[in-house]
């Protein structure tokens, strides 16, 4: 593939980050250089030294053939919200702690990004995942998540009671602090931390993880993303509840609140350098065991 496949590149980054300034400048300089058409995103674009083509992230997603984005997982988690709509690639420069997303280093990211934008790349589709509470029979509200969706209380270690259906079948009843329910991209974060297991991306799944159950039957369950997840919450609930969408976007939920679950329509196409190898990125992120012979 040539280089006129990435013609138009959109720049995405942390606003009034000085390490973010340091690597957009670099990265905008070394891409005109290259010949590209560049558009910064707005907020990012503030910080600069100079003036260039600005546009919102929406612009980008419609005009730009390929947006990086300078920061951690959490620039790219809104980043792909938005990107997710439109026909285009999605690459990161890390710029945070884990980014497990990003793949670019900051600091010689021009060799491998060559090699993307001469057509020596793997690309990866991750589905989101979309949440929509149910109020006396109408949708109250609705969002769309890329790692997870999460119901938990307002109050710090307060017990929700809920009952869980997929597919209209009834699972099991939970009194715990919440759920987790988690696409495979999600499944290196939140869920991680509560238990959960780490599913490759490729795997077409949800999990599940309940958040400190009160029994000790219950564990997370992997089903498949084709799947409806209906949280049925119990009438007898007397304080407000929350869904939370990435750790972003929080949902009110009442009493009596069903909310429904789902994989959404959105997928990310994600531009990996050639040879991306996600198991190395598991042993580096997470200190994994090195080969013993």
């Amino acid at each position: 593939m040539s280089i006129s496949s990435f013609q138009c590149i959109g720049l995405v980054g942390k606003s009034h980050h000085s390490q973010t300034k340091a690597t957009l400048t670099r990265l905008y300089e070394w891409l005109i250089a290259r010949g590209h058409q560049v558009i910064v995103e707005y907020t990012a674009a503030q910080q600069l030294d100079f003036s260039c083509n600005t546009a919102s992230i929406n612009q980008i997603g419609q005009e730009a053939d390929l947006a990086i984005v300078i920061g951690g997982d959490g620039n790219m988690l809104g980043a792909s919200r938005v990107l997710a709509r439109y026909d285009i690639g999605v690459i990161g420069v890390n710029r945070g702690n884990l980014g497990f997303l990003t793949d670019l280093p900051p600091d010689n990211f021009e060799e491998p990004l060559a090699q993307v934008l001469d057509g020596s790349y793997d690309t990866e589709f991750r589905f989101l995942i979309e949440a929509e509470v149910h109020r006396h029979g109408e949708v109250n509200s609705h969002y769309t998540a890329m790692n997870e969706v999460v119901l938990h209380p307002g109050k710090v270690a307060h017990m929700i009671e809920f009952e869980v259906f997929v597919d209209d079948k009834f699972m099991y009843s939970q009194r715990a602090d919440g759920m987790i329910v988690s696409t495979p991209t999600g499944s290196t974060a939140y869920s991680l931390s509560a238990g959960g297991a780490i599913l490759t991306p490729n795997i077409d799944a949800f999990i599940l993880v309940p958040m400190f159950p009160h029994t000790l039957s219950a564990r997370p369950i992997v089903i498949d993303a084709s799947s409806v997840i209906t949280l049925q919450i119990s009438p007898d609930n007397r304080s407000e509840q929350m869904i939370s969408c990435d750790g972003h976007i929080t949902l009110p939920v009442l009493a009596d609140d069903q909310i429904i679950i789902r994989r959404s329509q959105q997928k990310l196409r994600l531009i990996h350098p050639k040879h991306h190898d996600y198991f190395e990125a598991l042993r580096s992120k997470l200190g994994w065991g090195s080969k013993l012979f």
